[in-house]
């Protein structure tokens, strides 16, 4: 039987973490486009969709940055509140 500090240890080591993940479907030239940054993974698209998502991920973590704070670390509606913000 685990004790509390035992179980608080664990927790505090299981680290929140936060990704972003972008799939672009409107590609109809059969080039796979992959782009990868710290947080975030992009997948498909035309070349500019792709680019698009490619912005918005880059401006996200520069909002992100601006403020102090790592994508784990906002709720839903600070991050749609980014979104809005850089698009």
């Amino acid at each position: 039987m685990e004790h509390r500090s035992e179980k608080k240890k664990k927790a505090r080591a299981r680290k929140k973490k936060a990704f972003l993940f972008g799939v672009g479907l409107d590609s109809q030239d059969e080039h796979l486009r992959i782009t990868q940054g710290p947080n975030f993974r992009l997948v498909g698209g035309s070349q500019d969709t792709h680019e698009q998502m490619q912005e918005t991920a880059i401006k996200v973590n520069e909002e992100l940055s601006r403020r102090g704070k790592q994508l784990e670390q906002i709720g839903p509606g600070e991050f749609l509140e980014i979104v809005q913000k850089v698009r």
